[in-house]
């Protein structure tokens, strides 16, 4: 996984809104924050449905060279050739054709985390508050041992750790 959250642990605002990153994005160095190598290293992208909708609204669609798998309960007319999934993480990893997957979405995230599938977390924390919204980590979770394998800082004032998760099997 690869997130932007707000110092508060939010992903998007109250209304998943996410106009809140346009300043540390404004700021983006030639690597996007690293998010370009690493996407480069992926195969392909699970995302849940609002996280389908938010990026449809986009101006372009921002994965036009991947193949994307929407997990979802309800149906939705694909625009991009994305594929609509249901299931269990583990079933649902099972059937892609796929290595190296980025999650994308705060259910999704704690779904495939809770199926102990995640193998390494990125998380970038902006330099904003936002004080309510949809969070990354909603609690409940249950506990996780992270192994520290980078921190980065830009001058935008976003910090970037990188984590993974030992044990887990991928």
């Amino acid at each position: 996984m690869f997130v932007a959250t707000s110092a508060d642990g939010y992903l998007a605002g109250p209304d998943g809104e996410i106009d809140w990153l346009e300043p540390v994005n404004a700021m983006a160095d030639a690597e996007s924050y690293g998010f370009h190598a690493f996407y480069a290293t992926v195969d392909a992208l699970v995302m849940g449905r609002r996280t389908y909708e938010a990026a449809l609204s986009f101006p372009k669609w921002p994965y036009p060279d991947k193949r994307v798998y929407v997990m979802t309960n309800r149906p939705v007319a694909p625009r991009h050739g994305e594929r609509m999934v249901f299931g269990a993480p583990d079933a649902v990893l099972a059937s892609l054709e796929a290595k190296h997957v980025y999650l994308d979405g705060g259910v999704v995230i704690r779904q495939f985390l809770a199926a102990n599938l995640v193998d390494d977390l990125t998380i970038s924390i902006a330099p904003v508050v936002l004080g309510g919204g949809v969070r990354l980590f909603e609690g409940g979770e249950r506990k996780h041992a992270l192994e520290l394998v980078g921190t980065q800082t830009w001058p935008s004032g976003l910090v970037q750790l990188r984590w993974r998760l030992p044990g887990v099997r991928t």
